[in-house]
């Protein structure tokens, strides 16, 4: 019986990268698409809880979801996908990177955490922009991953977080693993009117660098290289315990 593979995204049910996605991982296993009806960019891991979610089926093996990510992923694996759970989730292909700490915000990679919550091997897929939205590339790196994962399994409890240079397949420099690096950005709050006069803010922030340490995520993609980061369900900083437990507590 083939792999079931659970689609999903933060850019929504329309966006290029998902659907060259899907067709890129034609033959791999049984696809079905469960992606929110519209972009959900930032979302970060957001379970909608307060009001209700409905489905739509757009054609056979392609759903709707008006949620989150997370949502999707929670409704395809609890309810579309109930009868027979998915093998593996994909999310992307993103329109754009998800480096360093894009990854807290990132639906994406939310997305992707979710199915590894649930206990699905995961893989989130983002192209970071320079030129041209090279996704066809993306898709073959995500097929590629994704073969990967089917022979060799993964590590429990971890994601993995792929990052695609915005080349062409022979442009590539190779796969690397590396280490979730930094990301700053420029921290910029647009205010203006709108046509009643009331003011809105608009947040916003160029990339202003990224890690150039050897072995992060930011500086293998700005050398060419497809970043490939395991990210791991506990946040726990693990250095930061024995320092703490030397400090006085009491009650």
């Amino acid at each position: 019986m083939a792999i079931k593979i659970l689609i999903t995204n933060d850019d929504g049910i329309d966006a290029p990268g998902i659907n060259i996605l899907n067709e890129g991982l034609v033959g791999l296993g049984e696809l079905t698409v469960v992606a929110p009806e519209r972009e959900q960019s930032a979302s970060g891991h957001s379970l909608t809880l307060q009001r209700p979610l409905r489905i739509v089926k757009r054609k056979p093996g392609c759903y709707v979801v008006d949620g989150t990510p997370t949502d999707c992923v929670f409704l395809g694996v609890n309810h579309i996908m109930r009868q027979q759970k998915p093998g593996l989730l994909i999310s992307g292909i993103n329109r754009g990177g998800n480096l360093g700490d894009d990854i807290t915000y990132s639906g994406t990679v939310a997305a992707a955490f979710e199915a590894t919550l649930l206990g699905i091997p995961a893989i989130a897929v983002s192209l970071e922009y320079k030129r041209d939205f090279h996704f066809a590339t993306a898709a073959r790196v995500a097929r590629e991953v994704a073969e990967k994962v089917l022979v060799h399994g993964m590590p429990a409890d971890t994601l993995l977080n792929v990052n695609v240079p915005d080349l062409t397949w022979s442009e590539l420099a190779g796969f690397r693993v590396n280490r979730q690096g930094k990301r700053c950005y420029s921290d910029v709050v647009c205010e203006n009117k709108d046509p009643r006069g009331r003011r809105y803010f608009w947040i916003g922030g160029e990339v202003l660098k990224g890690d150039d340490l050897a072995g992060t995520d930011a500086a293998d993609v700005k050398a060419g290289f497809v970043s490939i980061t395991p990210i791991h369900l506990d946040l726990t900083n693990h250095r930061a315990l024995e320092p703490l437990r030397q400090w006085e507590w009491s009650i």
